[in-house]
């Protein structure tokens, strides 16, 4: 309660406010920034909202992209250091590890400002002053409506602010498809969707909105770099830098792909493994009695949900992949028995 208190006292005033994600955001992780930054301007606050890279396109109707630094942009990164600088209270979102920033991290854990961190994911860092922690919700924009109604601001949430939630709660469900699609998720979508959200409109622009490109990237990914191991249960992509350069790939572009291998008859685990400038990037997903991320720690540098992790690999992507073939065969028994972990 006195922490909560003292989060209270922070946003009583009007402050310089500094909000920050992980890397590539996500819709969660965008919506819940621009969300709240939206809510903290209606507040009289002065914010700012700094991304630690760039994010998919499909993602810049939210109110407030315009507005967004991108920190892995030369231009954007003196004012974005600025912000930093100069903040009394740092918000940061949809991730519990200061790595998850960049060089972001370092600079954050070194700010005298007071650090407010609310996410969803396991085995939060002990960095901020005050925390807003649940395994139990389905996506931070989740936890952030809740924040903005226990303040008694639920009036200030309009439908921009509506439709950033919208879009992070309907994506980190997998579209209402996920075993975290609760009984609460529903309720508090239902109210967004009375407040304003187009929750028809927020699906197509986010799953519907595709170039040329994209299109022949995911046939050719399907056709050519599909492998599929019946006997280990499992299949994955191998996407190596030539394919991604050969389809002009953007990001957000392989959003999703790794769900086709899932969608597989027999398939219990699926994997995406991407070949980028800084190693091999890796979308773990799972059926609902796997535990996906367990393994993605202990072998993979990575973490997350039970039935959707992330990992990297600083091996090669053949290495990457051979490695992840072996671990698989390997760990049979441990991944595929019904209680590993309980889901979130």
């Amino acid at each position: 309660m006195e922490a909560l208190a003292s989060f209270k006292r922070e946003i009583s005033s009007p402050k310089k406010i500094f909000i920050t994600t992980h890397v590539k955001p996500d819709a969660d992780a965008l919506g819940s920034s621009l969300g709240l930054a939206n809510y903290l301007i209606k507040k009289g606050h002065d914010v700012a909202v700094v991304t630690p890279s760039d994010y998919p396109s499909f993602l810049d109707w939210m109110k407030g992209t315009d507005q967004v630094l991108d920190f892995s942009n030369p231009e954007h990164i003196p004012l974005a250091t600025l912000k930093l600088e100069q903040a009394d209270v740092i918000f940061c979102l949809d991730f519990s590890v200061l790595e998850r920033v960049n060089e972001l991290g370092e600079m954050i854990r070194k700010s005298e400002a007071f650090i407010v961190n609310i996410d969803h994911h396991q085995e939060p860092e002990n960095f901020a002053d005050y925390r807003i922690w649940s395994t139990k919700a389905a996506a931070t924009c989740e936890l952030l409506y809740e924040l903005i109604v226990d303040l008694g601001d639920k009036d200030l949430i309009d439908r921009d602010i509506a439709e950033c939630l919208y879009a992070g709660i309907m994506t980190d469900t997998g579209g209402f498809r996920h075993p975290n699609t609760t009984k609460n998720v529903h309720l508090v979508v239902a109210e967004l969707i009375g407040i304003g959200a187009n929750c028809s409109q927020i699906a197509n622009w986010i799953y519907d909105s595709n170039s040329v490109n994209r299109l022949k990237f995911i046939g050719f990914a399907i056709s050519r770099r599909l492998v599929v191991r019946e006997d280990l249960q499992m299949a994955y992509f191998a996407i190596s830098k030539k394919d991604l350069k050969k389809y002009q790939s953007q990001t957000g572009d392989t959003e999703g792909l790794v769900n086709y291998a899932l969608s597989l008859d027999g398939i219990k685990l699926a994997a995406l493994f991407s070949e980028r400038e800084d190693g091999i990037k890796i979308s773990f997903r799972s059926s609902t009695e796997v535990a996906v991320n367990k393994f993605a720690t202990t072998y993979f540098n990575g973490g997350g949900h039970k039935n959707a992790a992330g990992g990297k690999s600083m091996l090669t992507l053949k290495e990457t992949v051979e490695r992840f073939e072996t671990l698989v065969d390997q760990n049979q028994e441990e991944l595929f028995q019904n209680d590993q972990i309980t889901t979130h």
